[in-house]
């Protein structure tokens, strides 16, 4: 690990910075506000079931199934958990169009939006509206499947990660030469935020597309931003001062965990590390730390429950491997997920009844 400043070689002088809504809202360097206890999301999710929603709305574009979904081999046999009972959630993955709803063992609901590239990040907000990326986009769309909002990527560039702040906020990072991290305000179109970011290159349009994948406003109003291409998380303040900085092969994801420590996932070495404010290793899971039939394959985000367990997601060999793994702190495997007849490969996971508020940063870890 270092501290200090950044190699601003490729940075781009300072950048049109409005005003930062992360600190606004919740205070830079203030504690972090008390974790709400609520569970807001399971009363939500009667209306992804209602009689007024329908099959395809009306800017669905329907996906072709997956490959996999007649040519995965069947899954071994007495995997822990309950498979797809285990959790209510919102499942998103590389590769396939197609966003699940899933509750008590059953699809409730799902929304595609056709061939193309792809889903990397969503959320179920406290008002039932479900915000994602599609790369060439952003969008907010209802539980009738009315889109709400919609960001389009600008020519050249991709969107890759979204972080609500509050209902009316939008977190995201723009890939391009020089990407750019923004802040976009959904009811009145503003840009509140627009700060760019260091590069591998500012004229190589190949390197765009592996700048970032993932940027988290932390409950302090930092900004957690690892850079997949420079094989760095580093941290922000609201002035986009470096605070704190990682140094690990690509990391796709990073999150701010209640505990003051740093969750993130390195897709290359297929591995998920916990690390305090030093730097220093406190937990570490690996592919070969599990049973030979829990094994995943690759994965590129994680998220951590309240009860302390973490949820590895990978999507997987082309229908081969578990999609989703749950494991204790002690690496104890409690429930592996692996159903390729009626799921995509797993990019990310929201667990809907962990407690707290998802557009409060900070309360929901994943």
């Amino acid at each position: 690990m270092r501290h200090g400043n950044l190699n601003r070689l490729n940075f781009i002088g300072t950048s049109l910075m409005l005003f930062t809504v992360c600190t606004a809202t919740f205070g830079q360097g203030a504690p972090a506000a008390k974790p709400s206890s609520a569970r807001p999301l399971m009363a939500l999710l009667n209306r992804f079931t209602a009689a007024d929603v329908p099959a395809l709305g009306p800017a669905e574009i329907e996906v072709p199934a997956g490959r996999w979904m007649t040519n995965a081999p069947a899954p071994p046999a007495n995997l822990p958990g309950k498979g797809l009972a285990q959790h209510p959630m919102l499942y998103i993955g590389e590769g396939y169009n197609k966003m699940f709803l899933i509750n008590e063992g059953k699809i409730i609901w799902t929304y595609s939006t056709g061939r193309g590239n792809e889903y990397d990040d969503a959320w179920m907000l406290s008002n039932g509206n479900i915000l994602f990326t599609r790369m060439q986009y952003i969008a907010e769309i209802t539980p009738r499947k009315e889109v709400v909002w919609r960001y389009d990527a600008p020519t050249n560039t991709e969107i890759h990660c979204c972080q609500p702040i509050g209902l009316d906020k939008v977190l995201f990072i723009q890939n391009a030469l020089p990407p750019k991290l923004m802040v976009v305000n959904i009811k009145t179109k503003a840009v509140e935020v627009r700060h760019d970011l260091p590069a591998r290159s500012l004229t190589d349009q190949k390197t765009v597309h592996a700048q970032f994948r993932r940027v988290r406003c932390t409950a302090q109003g930092t900004y957690l931003v690892p850079f997949l291409g420079m094989n760095q998380v580093v941290e922000y303040d609201k002035n986009f001062n470096e605070i704190w900085r990682y140094d690990i092969p690509t990391p796709w994801a990073a999150i701010r965990l209640k505990n003051g420590n740093t969750l993130i996932t390195d897709e290359k070495d297929k591995l998920t590390r916990e690390v305090n404010a030093k730097g220093e290793t406190v937990w570490e899971l690996k592919p070969d730390d599990l049973p030979e039939s829990c094994r995943f394959i690759n994965t590129q985000t994680c998220t951590r429950l309240a009860n302390g367990n973490t949820i590895i997601c990978s999507r997987g060999g082309n229908g081969k491997g578990p999609q989703l793994v749950e494991v204790t702190r002690d690496k104890k495997v409690v429930w592996v997920l692996q159903d390729w007849a009626n799921l995509g490969p797993a990019t990310a996971v929201q667990i809907l009844d962990d407690p707290g508020i998802p557009e409060r940063p900070g309360e929901s870890e994943h």
